[in-house]
């Protein structure tokens, strides 16, 4: 039986929302580096240090999500539960990243930046659970793709 062209397999669903999730991780690492080498930003060193280490780990958070893709586009039915172990470690290690930004702000004076920099990564974070919540499904359903 041919499959109908717009039907989503859950390899599918997964790779989509691991793409979505690598996506928006980029954008905010270009976004987080372009305002950490702003010369004319008035910030503090606090705020600066937590920025510093934030553009850090969401530049480790996209490596994740790419290596995640990667597993994920190359599934073989004899190493399914090897790579699945992988994508599923690598999707949590970006959420952990992810979190771990947003912890570095904590106590962070300015609020603009503070908030901005919140919404982005929690943006980031939703996504990012998302897809996790898409590997683990792939990975219950034994890659029946």
């Amino acid at each position: 039986m041919a499959r109908h062209p717009f039907s989503k397999t859950p390899k599918d669903l997964a790779q989509a929302a691991v793409k979505v999730s690598l996506s928006r991780a980029k954008r905010v690492s270009n976004y987080l580096a372009q305002v950490s080498e702003a010369k004319d930003l008035k910030i503090s060193k606090r705020q600066r240090g937590a920025l510093s280490d934030c553009v850090e780990q969401i530049s480790e958070s996209v490596e994740e999500l790419r290596q995640t893709l990667s597993e994920l586009t190359h599934l073989r039915v004899e190493t399914f539960r090897w790579q699945m172990s992988n994508a599923e470690t690598w999707a949590s290690a970006a959420l952990t990243y992810e979190d771990t930004c947003l912890d570095g702000f904590q106590g962070v004076d300015g609020k603009e930046l503070k908030s901005d920099v919140k919404r982005k990564i929690r943006n980031v974070g939703k996504v990012t659970s998302n897809a996790l919540y898409m590997i683990n499904r792939l990975d219950e359903s034994r890659g029946k793709a």
